[in-house]
């Protein structure tokens, strides 16, 4: 499992930093994992000051009673009359109905033109434990019409079946919205999880649409290779999109090295390869176009510091090879009444200065030594090509 995560995380790592997000660490601790931790419950409070948007207030809470977990979201924004104000909310309910199935209810909030709170979205989804070591996954989305009425949209059937002790295999249907009230075929993701006896996982996902004629047609296919040993683990990935010739081809790879000292201090480089570089013609070859460097500290006391640098091609100068665009420091001190955690992001403008574009402050009630949270909360502005 601890493998499926890390290649979620490093596809999640790629995707923010192609939108100028600060990308959270291979070793940071994601909100997802912050809101399943089960051992109590906690609320935190997160100030956000940014250089272009007005400034947030994010609270988060968890709950647990009995077989019944509840985690909430709630972020305002500060209006025009100084005063913070609800802006939207997303409330999570999960519910363990038996030792094989949970069901998982999210409800996202919005408000209207006069500030009240109304439903916007609801996703239902029951995961059931199957024997042999199979899950069987299915989730709904529905969104609230113009009237406020639920109208279903997707539907997601994942099934998992384990194919010998070191091979799993889970098959993805989306049904989308046909446009005349019901729901049809989509996309199809099909992935194959094999562990190899030296430490090694490889993991091949292929994703499928329809074509004109209604047969599906592999449209992506992503390969990755995670091979750990000792306190090091590294991460190859290539992924391979349909060109228009109707034809796979190799679009990205990514190389990602992990590293652990004695002394607790992990390490992470992330290295991106492009057929896109900025700034300069396609001429079908991978090339270098990204590179983040994430360092974890341990502090006394239980806490953390982690620094993070992305560097990037500047695509008014694609030649001069990566430079550093976005700075992220983020540390977190645990108390006897909780934790308080500052993140600052830096980003280098036009003149190659860098100035700060996001403040960050959290605290929260959890009293135990905590896991920086290094995931973006708020999109930096572009950097400008010079």
């Amino acid at each position: 499992m601890k493998f499926r995560n890390l290649i979620n995380l490093m596809s999640f790592t790629l995707s923010v930093i192609l939108l100028h997000f600060a990308p959270p660490s291979l070793y940071a601790q994601t909100s997802t994992d912050r809101a399943s931790d089960t051992n109590q419950s906690w609320t935190a409070t997160t100030e956000s000051q940014t250089a272009d948007t007005n400034p947030t207030r994010t609270t988060e809470s968890h709950k647990q009673s009995g077989n019944r977990t509840v985690d909430s979201q709630h972020v305002e924004r500060r209006g025009l009359d100084g005063r913070y104000e609800r802006y939207f909310d997303i409330e999570k309910e999960t519910l363990q109905v038996s030792p094989t199935t949970t069901k998982t209810i999210t409800r996202s909030f919005g408000r209207d033109a006069d500030g009240q709170k109304v439903l916007t979205q609801v996703t239902e989804e029951e995961k059931q434990s199957l024997p042999g070591g199979n899950e069987k996954v299915v989730r709904v989305t529905s969104n609230a019409d113009l009237d406020g009425r639920l109208q279903i949209v997707q539907r997601e059937v994942a099934d998992t079946k384990k194919i010998r002790p070191d091979v799993q295999e889970t098959k993805t249907t989306v049904f989308s919205s046909d446009g005349s009230g019901g729901l049809a075929p989509s996309m199809q993701v099909k992935e194959r999880q094999k562990t190899g006896s030296d430490h090694t996982v490889s993991v091949q996902k292929s994703t499928l649409l329809l074509d004109g004629a209604g047969n599906w047609q592999v449209n992506e296919v992503k390969e990755s290779t995670i091979k750990e040993n000792g306190n090091e683990r590294t991460v190859d990935e290539r992924i391979s999109k349909l060109d228009s010739d109707g034809k796979l081809g190799v679009v990205s790879s990514t190389l990602g090295k992990e590293s652990q000292t004695s002394a607790g201090e992990k390490q992470s480089t992330i290295e991106t390869y492009s057929t896109d570089a900025p700034g300069s013609t396609r001429d079908g070859k991978l090339h270098l176009s990204q590179r983040v460097t994430t360092v974890n500290r341990p502090r006394s006391g239980g806490g953390k510091q982690t620094e993070q640098k992305v560097e990037q091609i500047n695509p008014g100068d694609p030649n001069a090879g990566l430079h550093v665009t976005i700075q992220t420091l983020d540390s977190a001190q645990p108390g006897p009444s909780g934790t308080h955690e500052t993140r600052t992001i830096q980003v280098r403008d036009a003149t190659g200065s860098f100035g700060v574009v996001s403040v960050d402050t959290t605290k929260s009630d959890k009293s135990h030594s905590v896991t920086v949270d290094i995931s973006p909360r708020d999109k930096p502005p572009q950097e400008k090509p010079k």
